[in-house]
This record gives structure tokens, sequence and C-alpha cells, in this order.
């Protein structure tokens, strides 16, 4: 044989036992793939996630409440700010007539307790109520006020003021009061409440009229 063929004759046989020395078997693949792939995953592992729509809710004031509602404001009378305007003339009318209902209303009282005294003059009114103590009401022309002197409620300054005249209202159709601008409360409920002077009661019953200086 010669050499050409000897040397073509040895490398096919090297190429015969690379093919067979590295070629990986057909095991060999079969795990390679399932090493790869992992085991299968089960439909526990493979559900789906959830999410919540649902919407929260806001802890309310109460431990029972989740969202309350705020309370509703109760509404409260106006207080007058303004006195209404008089002449000097209106003024002594409608001042005058109520001092004389207060003193006629104080002799009833004296009439039956004898530690009460009264006493009025130019338009002082002094009302000694034992034990609570005296109560002085005067008339104020310049300032068109009547004041009270207290020794419960202190000292204060009443103006007059016709409420239920307005716009729509007929003119001359309000009802006067001598009102505390302040607070506006009014001297015949404090006059009640301290001295059970009830200076519009008839018969047992209040009753309080037009007051009105325009009528």
């Amino acid at each position: 044989m010669s050499t050409p063929s000897v040397n073509r004759l040895f490398q096919h046989t090297l190429r015969n036992i690379s093919k067979a020395t590295f070629k990986p078997s057909q095991t060999r693949q079969i795990q390679s793939t399932t090493r790869r792939c992992g085991p299968p995953r089960t439909l526990a592992q493979v559900q789906p996630r959830w999410l919540s729509t649902s919407r929260p809710t806001r802890a309310g004031l109460m431990p029972e409440t989740d969202d309350p509602q705020p309370p509703k404001e109760k509404s409260a009378e106006p207080i007058p700010r303004q006195p209404t305007e008089l002449t000097d003339e209106e003024y002594h009318e409608v001042a005058d007539e109520y001092m004389e209902l207060v003193h006629e209303k104080a002799e009833l009282i004296q009439e039956g307790r004898e530690d009460v005294e009264v006493e009025y003059s130019a338009g002082v009114l002094s009302i000694t109520f034992p034990p609570t103590g005296t109560y002085v009401i005067n008339k104020q022309p310049p300032n068109k006020q009547i004041w009270l002197s207290s020794p419960l409620s202190g000292p204060k300054r009443y103006d007059w003021v016709v409420e239920g005249e307005s716009m729509h209202e007929k003119e001359g159709g309000g009802t006067g009061e001598w009102v505390y601008l302040r607070d506006g409360t009014n001297l015949t409920e404090l006059l009640g409440k301290e001295l059970g002077i009830h200076v519009y009661a008839q018969e047992g019953e209040a009753a309080k009229p037009t007051l009105d200086p325009k009528e």
C-alpha cells in the first residue's frame, strides 16, 4: 500500500474515533432536556392572583359607625343688633307704659308679701325683694333705654326693638320689647324669672300686646 493511501486511511479512522467519543448519547440528551425544563407545575401553582376592588371604609367617630353623617347644626334665632329708631315722644310713650305695667305687677306682689317694698317716682322704680335684694329699674331718655340693676344678673341696658316688621309685612304690625342687645334677652323674661313679675299676664295668662309706637 502506498504512503498516501495509508495517510488517508489513518485520517478516516481518527474522524470515526472522534465522532464516537464526543457524540452524546440519546439517554444523556433526554436527561439534559428534562433537567432544563424542570418538573411539571401543578394546578395549585398556576392559580391566578385575584385583586380586591372593594372600597375601603373609613372609621367613624363612634365604634359602631363606619362613616357617620356630620351633626346638623341647630338653627338659632338671630340676636337683634340694632334698636328701633324712636323719636323722643315715641320713647316716652312706650317707656312710660312699660314702667307703669311693671309698677302695677310689683304692687300686686307687695300686697301678698309684707317684706316686699315698691317705690316709683320720676321714672325710677325700686323693688326690694328679700332675700334677693333690691332691684332698680329706671328710664334713660338721653339713650332712649331702660336700665336695670339686678342683685342676681347685674346691670343691663335695654333698647326698644320691634320684631316682625319686615319689607313683606304690614307696617305697624310688629311686636315691641325691651331687649339687651348683647345676648338678645329681654327685660320681661328676666323680671318673670327673677321676681315672678309677669308684665303682660292677664288672668293667669301671659299675653304680649303690640307696643308699636307708630300705632
